[in-house]
């Protein structure tokens, strides 16, 4: 009975009474094609668009291999068909080629979903199914990667913008966008409306209205404020403290009331600003790092 050979590795078996005085040899042929499908590791020139990635029975070959290193400028995208299409294969592919991989078994190919890609100084994990030449299909296994039960699909360019891409890009921002952000401690997609509702709020804020005769508007976070100031009941003196408002940011004092009570100005006396009387109507205070600066407009 003669010998024969495993589909996936060619493996020689050797048959009932053949090889008498010389099947070690055949045995330890065996044990270097194992080795070399387990651990073995080949690089691979290329100089032309086509490649058979072939393995053969009873002897070591390329297709053998577990690890595949592309080199070489095949001149295009480079089809790298393994072969028999009836083999089923288990590879680490690392292109270090110029150009593109396109690895496929039997008639697969991009188009049919039966066969996958390998871009230029990329690697992939991939398998070929073995169920012939007009089935066979070529499967990456690096796509689909989950976490969490999540499946993965970011592509290498967003990951990568994300890692800190410098690149930048001319964007007319619209209500619909999205930007990343950590909201306290989870990564969402916030709406730029949300961060244009947040940013509003604290740019400045807006102050419970000023009945009394007297009051002190004292900034306790560094943000602007508008403040009403209603003088329908009495004659109302505003003392106006820095706080903790950085430079460029302002009071604002608006008499919101027609009555003829007036509404006065003044500031601490360890700050610096310019005292308004009873005409103000409305007062921008700018703090501009040492004092306020006022602008005023005066009632008719």
């Amino acid at each position: 009975m003669a010998s024969t050979y495993t589909t996936n590795l060619g493996i020689e078996k050797i048959g009932a009474g053949e090889q008498a005085g010389t099947w070690g040899t055949t045995t330890n042929n065996n044990l270097d094609i194992i080795d070399e499908a387990v651990n073995g590791v080949i690089s691979i020139g290329l100089n032309t668009t086509s490649k058979t990635l072939t393995t053969s029975d009873g002897s070591l070959s390329e297709g053998g291999r577990k690890v595949l290193i592309f080199t070489g400028s095949p001149g295009g995208d480079c089809t790298v068909t393994i072969a028999p299409a009836e083999v089923e294969k288990m590879y680490f592919i690392d292109n270090k080629a110029d150009q593109k991989l396109i690895i496929r078994q039997g008639t697969g190919t991009i188009g049919n979903g039966r066969a996958v890609e390998v871009a230029s100084l990329s690697k992939g994990f991939i398998y070929a199914d073995g169920t012939g030449e007009s089935n066979a299909k070529v499967v990456d296994l690096l796509n689909g990667i989950t976490f969490g039960n999540t499946k993965l699909t970011a592509t290498a360019t967003e990951l990568n913008i994300i890692d800190g891409d410098t690149s930048a890009t001319s964007t007319t921002i619209a209500d619909a966008d999205r930007v990343v952000l950590n909201d306290d401690g989870t990564m969402v997609q916030a709406a730029v409306t949300d961060v244009s509702t947040y940013m509003n709020a604290n740019a400045y804020s807006n102050e419970t209205t000023i009945t009394a005769a007297t009051a002190t508007i004292t900034p306790s976070a560094a943000k602007s404020i508008y403040q009403r100031v209603d003088a329908s009941s009495n004659n109302v003196a505003v003392t106006l403290a820095v706080g903790s408002l950085a430079i460029g940011q302002y009071i604002i004092l608006d008499k919101i009331d027609t009555s003829s009570n007036t509404m006065t100005v003044t500031y601490p006396s360890n700050q610096q600003g310019v005292s308004l009387g009873s005409s103000a109507e409305l007062v921008i205070a700018i703090y501009n790092g040492t004092s306020f600066s006022f602008v005023e407009t005066v009632k008719s």
